[in-house]
């Protein structure tokens, strides 16, 4: 019970648009530093050249929340293209991932489609894989609808993620057979009208939903840090002769690091998702809100200070 006024709790600051605003005067301050690799480009690359030495591959995400403005989503797309243009030129082994809301979806979706095809002009000169974060549910169709718009010009080179708590994930995902896509639990908080609640519902949703596009030959991305489930995709895929190179682990910068190296060890593909941006705060109570453990992050990071 603890457990879920605590998500709500830290998923209902993580819209706070003041905090959010007092958040980028802090820096990154309150633990956050433990979870997202700095606050600029160079910063973003040295933490994933740093991993990849570790045998971890990588996909770097601008953080940004609330944008409004057709100023600001220009602003968010022209860093996703320096954030392509300093992958190609330091020769990280690095994807990218962005939300289409930081490209102006909320502000007019056109305008977002045209930023992203922008993007993956550049994502195409550099042979860089771009996946498309996906958000809460009522931008959930139109993440899909552009997806599909996108991959009439750039398919293999874009995919997105499909939350396994929504009522919907499975018939995504066989619509989707044939693109590669970051399977997630779910960091939003949804109604029950959309959305499973309970634990053991959404773990079995997930599974179900992995098992689904791995089946279909499709390249799949587990993203999760439960290692129960991971053994059971290891299991499976052992089981069903699906080869390594049609899969791959993902998890969070600064969660499990052991697990990661490990999981890398056993020559599978572990990808590290790496958050880099002054505009942090709506990412971090999120990741509060899935793991209110990890609360003492930010009670070290506070007191520190």
């Amino acid at each position: 019970m603890m457990h879920v006024i605590l998500r709500n709790f830290f998923l209902f600051l993580s819209k706070n648009q003041l905090l959010n605003r007092g958040a980028r005067r802090w820096g990154l301050k309150l633990g956050a530093s433990q979870v997202v690799a700095g606050e600029t480009i160079s910063k973003a690359m040295k933490a994933v050249r740093e991993l990849n030495e570790k045998g971890l591959v990588c996909t770097v995400d601008h953080l940004g929340e609330f944008v409004k403005t057709k100023e600001e989503a220009a602003a968010s797309t022209d860093y996703c293209i320096r954030t392509l243009n300093a992958i190609a030129k330091t020769g990280v082994n690095c994807n990218l991932s962005l939300k289409l809301t930081q490209l102006g979806l909320d502000v007019e979706p056109q305008f977002c489609y045209e930023n992203m095809k922008t993007i993956l002009s550049y994502a195409k000169k550099h042979h860089i894989f771009v996946r498309i974060d996906m958000e809460d549910y009522s931008h959930c169709q139109q993440t899909i609808d552009i997806l599909e718009e996108l991959r009439k010009e750039y398919d293999g080179l874009i995919g997105t993620a499909i939350q396994a708590y929504l009522y919907r994930a499975l018939d995504d995902v066989k619509k989707l057979q044939g693109v590669n896509l970051r399977l997630v639990k779910g960091a939003y908080r949804e109604l029950p009208e959309v959305a499973f609640q309970k634990k053991d519902e959404i773990d079995s949703n997930y599974l179900k939903i992995i098992k689904q596009h791995l089946r279909s030959g499709s390249y799949t991305a587990v993203a999760t840090h439960d290692h129960e489930i991971i053994q059971k995709v290891k299991d499976f895929c052992n089981q069903e002769n699906i080869p390594k190179t049609q899969f791959e682990f993902q998890m969070l910068f600064g969660f499990r690091t052991d697990l990661q190296e490990q999981i890398a060890k056993e020559g599978y593909t572990m990808r590290i998702y790496v958050p880099y941006g002054k505009d942090w705060y709506g990412y971090f109570m999120r990741r509060l809100a899935e793991r209110p453990q990890n609360v003492s992050f930010a009670l070290r990071g506070l007191f520190s200070k």
